[in-house]
């Protein structure tokens, strides 16, 4: 089985949140045979920024399924979406 590096974009429940805090429980939060690749913090509207993370895992069935799962119940993570899907460099 071969292994993706999949761009996310966490988008939090405000502007009030810490995204240091937030990407550090986003990073524990990564389940088992997923990598945390790199992140950064970009601007999005009024003050809001999100956290784009690049995460490592395995191509079979399911792929980012279980990583967007785990990122969607950390608290203070309003939304998680895949935007791109490539072979690690």
């Amino acid at each position: 089985m071969g292994e993706v590096a999949a761009t996310m974009k966490i988008m939090p429940t405000g502007v009030d949140v810490d995204l240091e805090k937030l990407k550090d429980d986003l990073i524990a939060a990564l389940p088992e045979g997923a990598e945390y690749g790199t992140h950064e913090i970009q601007p999005v509207a009024f003050g809001l920024k999100a956290i784009i993370m690049v995460v490592i895992v395995g191509d079979g069935e399911g792929g980012t399924e279980s990583v967007e799962e785990a990122f969607a119940a950390v608290e203070g993570a309003e939304s998680v979406t895949v935007t791109d899907v490539g072979r690690p460099v």
